[in-house]
């Protein structure tokens, strides 16, 4: 009996929530009662996996990746893209204070997993860097250069731009950013419909 693609759907939606929350589970007990954990926020399958390397403040006050202004930041800026927000999930390399780097990829590695993005939005140097670093199948390291859209996998992009956190305070860096951030408009233009 064939399985109506709404309802596959609504079990990989399931299956992925049920990962997350997993995932989200094991990273507050290994940040333990003296540290926040920052936990990824947005769709559980999202098309667009965006990717700091460190929280900030007001994200480890509310344990949520890209609350604050880089988050406002983002989303008026994926909103003027035309790309769809319910499509986003956005997450930090660092998931809380003092987290070892490898255990830092090994959780990044399973996020990409559940959320089986299209695109990979590296948000800096260190973002990019935690990404090449780890061990994902068939993965090509990304070079740096921001602005342009390469193959990460046979199924996923990496788009490099400026860390959105160090863009926020100056014209030049603000410019900067959105100058590179602005190739995802194409890219989301041209992915076909489910």
């Amino acid at each position: 009996m064939r399985v109506p693609t709404d309802e596959l759907s609504e079990r990989y939606l399931k299956k992925a929530i049920t990962e997350m929350n997993e995932l989200g589970h094991e990273i507050a007990q290994a940040a333990g009662t003296d540290r926040a954990p920052v936990l990824g926020s947005g769709h559980p399958l999202g098309d667009v996996f965006l990717l700091k390397h460190t929280p900030r403040e007001s994200e480890i006050h509310e344990g949520v990746a890209f609350f604050g202004r880089a988050g406002q930041a983002v989303l008026k800026s994926i909103q003027r893209l035309g790309v769809e927000p319910t499509a986003i999930y956005g997450t930090n390399c660092l998931k809380y204070e003092g987290e070892d780097e490898e255990e830092a990829h090994r959780w990044l590695a399973r996020e990409l997993h559940v959320v089986q993005p299209k695109i990979v939005v590296t948000m800096g140097e260190d973002a990019l860097g935690c990404l090449n670093a780890i061990s994902f199948p068939l993965s090509t390291p990304i070079d740096p250069t921001t602005g342009t859209i390469a193959s990460f996998t046979p199924t996923i992009d990496v788009l490099v731009t400026p860390d959105v956190d160090a863009s926020l305070d100056e014209q030049p860096a603000k410019r900067a950013f959105w100058e590179a951030f602005k190739a995802l408009g194409p890219w989301w233009s041209e992915l076909p419909p489910y």
